[in-house]
């Protein structure tokens, strides 16, 4: 069994999340905390495979959690659940390691995804021995909680088309592709390369914003059942 830890600010929240685990074959809740000092606690004294972790804690922020854990040589893995959308937070939560990050709110689908995709990597990682690169390749793609992700077409990369994806989740109104590009930090360019995939794949809808004078602006929002 995977023993998480569900780490969220609110109460009723995390017991929620704590049963969404619980209806997924293969993993079992060790505890919950509500505040980064008792997480930390927790994550030292139980036999912790995964955190689900809030970003917005009363005491502390959620990736502070992470660097601690670290510091203390503690290596569970760690999903972000948070309501936290900017790039910035999931940039930072990439580059500390953060396997998977699952922004609120969400359905018990969502995270299913999320935790089998997790568990894929676990039973790939578990064969050990030296990894040629189609195994390295299947590794990283055993993350991946949509089909669509490990058949990028080649030229693209999986972390920037997780990039635009969060630029898109977050937005409440439908962006340009200026916009897109200037929030994910990439260029123009690329944010179109990566926006007509999406749309080809019926990841994101496109919209036309009429102006004044000149061409219609297209406009790009995530379709949400995707």
């Amino acid at each position: 069994m995977i023993g998480v830890l569900v780490v969220d600010d609110d109460v009723r929240v995390a017991t929620i999340n704590a049963a969404y685990v619980t209806r997924v074959p293969g993993f079992q809740v060790l505890g919950t905390a509500h505040t980064a000092a008792a997480a930390l606690t927790l994550a030292t004294e139980l036999p912790v495979d995964l955190v689900l972790l809030d970003h917005y804690l009363p005491d502390d922020q959620g990736l502070s959690v992470v660097r601690e854990l670290r510091r203390r040589g503690h290596q569970a893995d760690v999903i972000m659940v948070t309501a936290a959308r900017d790039v910035a937070t999931v940039q930072a939560a990439m580059r500390q390691g953060a396997l998977q990050y699952l922004v609120k709110p969400f359905t018990f689908a969502g995270l299913r995804a999320k935790l089998e995709a997790y568990a894929r990597l676990r039973r790939t990682l578990e064969v050990g021995g030296e990894a040629e690169q189609a195994e390295v390749d299947r590794m990283f793609g055993a993350l991946s909680a949509t089909p669509a992700a490990p058949d990028l077409p080649k030229g693209h990369s999986p972390t920037t088309a997780e990039l635009v994806r969060q630029v898109l989740l977050a937005a409440d109104t439908p962006l340009s592709t200026q916009e897109i590009a200037t929030r994910a930090g990439v260029s123009r360019q690329t944010a179109q390369r990566y926006l007509k995939l999406l749309e080809r794949t019926s990841r994101v809808t496109l919209t036309l914003r009429y102006g004044e004078t000149g061409r219609p602006e297209h406009q790009y929002r995530w379709s949400r059942g995707t």
